[in-house]
């Protein structure tokens, strides 16, 4: 089965966020040919017009390129900023991208709990940790096609996801276990579909890049 991984633009009014951000070019066989800045040009889309960045957790093949963006403000789990600053970093912490982050030069919020991010519930963090300590996960409300969770890495796989299944590397098995659930409640209330961004299969529930849902 193709282990895939995607990184998604959100766009609010003149605002952007961006969620997770992949593997950096030229990280041994698995990095992008064409990194994020390059997608975005083709959307006439600045690096500095990036206003957030919203990190699932902290693991290399989600912060990748997250160096790219310094003028936007990190949303990153608490856990997950805990274990990228403390030292020795927490094991598995992606820290080198962040390093603009942490001397303070850019700006970082930690999220503890859920979030909304423009403040008028179309774009919600939804707290999901058992990956990770502070793992997150994120619903997006949109007005013509609907309503969507990306998962992060909450799931790996739509088997994981019908199974309550736990890979053997996770933080926490009952935690994660409670974030499916919990994931499940949420796409049942709000009839939004979820997103398993390492499964490949999920990448047609989306329009392909460059179009965008609406």
């Amino acid at each position: 089965m193709q282990f895939v991984y995607s990184c998604y633009l959100i766009k609010h009014g003149d605002n952007y966020l961006l969620w997770d951000t992949g593997f950096a070019p030229g990280t041994p066989n698995t990095g992008p040919k064409e990194s994020i800045q390059d997608q975005l040009a083709k959307l006439n889309v600045k690096p500095e017009q990036i206003k957030f960045v919203g990190i699932s957790h902290f693991h290399g093949d989600h912060t990748g390129q997250v160096n790219a963006f310094p003028k936007a403000t990190l949303l990153i789990g608490k856990n997950e900023w805990d274990g990228i600053t403390s030292n020795p970093p927490a094991q598995g912490a992606n820290v080198k991208p962040f390093e603009g982050w942490i001397k303070g030069e850019n700006k970082v919020e930690t999220v503890a709990l859920d979030k909304d991010v423009f403040g008028d519930g179309s774009v919600v963090i939804l707290r999901t940790p058992g990956h990770t300590s502070g793992h997150q996960a994120l619903l997006v409300k949109l007005a013509k096609s609907g309503n969507y969770i990306l998962s992060g890495d909450a799931v790996h796989f739509h088997e994981n996801l019908a199974s309550d299944g736990v890979p053997v590397f996770n933080h926490d098995r009952a935690q994660t276990i409670a974030s499916i659930q919990r994931m499940k409640q949420i796409a049942k209330i709000h009839k939004a579909k979820i997103i398993v961004q390492h499964d490949e299969r999920d990448i047609a529930k989306l329009p392909a890049f460059p179009a965008g849902a609406m």
